[in-house]
């Protein structure tokens, strides 16, 4: 956790004009700040730019840029924003915003600053939050700056790996792929990786825990229809929505060239606002399975927070 301070509390009226500092407390409800054209039932209803980004800015085009000008509500010092990652948490008193956004589309001509010096900062860094906790902020309060990682668990079911008669090769196979495909995005990633043997009440205690204390939880191995496969009716049984589609177009993407890959029983869904994926243990099928489904999962991580993102 980092620790600024707010040095600027700005509103305006209308949207894509330059916002005006205020001199007193600013409320803050579940909308945004009272009064403000961002405010509303959506998810950037609070911004957030550094006075230290701004100083930068005016010895950039030398001009003195005053706090409000980008439109920001609120102007921080003291936190570096550029290490800020989606859903992470600004907090000052009661007030908890979480981050929803980074950056937007350029307003243009619309908006004031790029009609007078021909480029704005906010489209590229500006930080956009939604109200979790109402509350009241005022200048020079302070404002706490908290990481919320992107939790994932990793859980290979294997009676030979978890008795270590050979190396678990799926589940760090899982984890490459995903931290490939996030590596160039705005979330910082936690893993936990585990591995359980085929044995009912072990694999299910282990995958309700992950699911308890992660985001996202991956779950390689059991998926055929053997006798120990027994992985995919425990999610089964877990999960609260199932989403059919995205399993069902890996097999009949794969079972095309691999008739056997039409017999697996993955199973994605959802549980407690959780995602939950059952994919194939082989390192070659855990691969294509975790490519694809990296596909969607930005948008499924949105519509879980309740965040229409289009």
């Amino acid at each position: 956790m980092s620790v600024g301070k707010i040095v600027s509390i700005n509103t305006s009226e209308k949207k894509g004009t330059i916002k005006k500092p205020v001199s007193g407390i600013a409320h803050i409800d579940c909308k945004g700040i009272m009064g403000d054209a961002h405010s509303g039932s959506w998810h950037r209803q609070i911004s957030l730019l550094s006075s230290e980004r701004i100083e930068e800015f005016s010895r950039e085009i030398g001009k003195n840029i005053k706090f409000g000008e980008f439109a920001e509500n609120i102007t921080t010092e003291g936190i570096d924003l550029k290490s800020v990652t989606l859903f992470d948490r600004f907090i000052a008193g009661s007030l908890i915003l979480e981050v929803t956004q980074l950056g937007k589309k350029c307003h243009g001509e619309g908006c004031a600053i790029f009609r007078e010096v021909g480029k704005c900062v906010m489209p590229h860094e500006g930080i956009f939050c939604r109200v979790v906790h109402p509350g009241s902020i005022r200048i020079g309060d302070q404002i706490k700056y908290l990481s919320i990682p992107l939790k994932i668990s990793v859980i290979t079911a294997s009676d030979r790996a978890s008795k270590g008669e050979y190396e678990d090769k799926s589940g760090p196979e899982v984890i490459k792929q995903i931290e490939q495909f996030f590596i160039d995005k705005p979330w910082k990633l936690a893993f936990k990786k585990l591995i359980v043997p085929d044995e009912y009440d072990q694999l299910e205690n282990a995958i309700r825990d992950s699911v308890e204390l992660s985001d996202v939880v991956f779950i390689t191995g059991g998926t055929g229809i053997g006798p120990r496969d027994i992985t995919s009716d425990i999610v089964e049984k877990i999960i609260d929505k199932e989403i059919p589609g995205i399993m069902d177009y890996i097999r009949n993407k794969y079972g095309e060239s691999i008739p056997s890959a039409l017999i697996s029983r993955s199973i994605a869904g959802v549980t407690k606002s959780k995602l939950v994926y059952a994919i194939p243990g082989s390192v070659k099928a855990a691969r294509e399975y975790v490519q694809e489904i990296m596909r969607t999962i930005e948008h499924c991580l949105f519509m879980l927070k309740g965040i229409d993102s289009h």
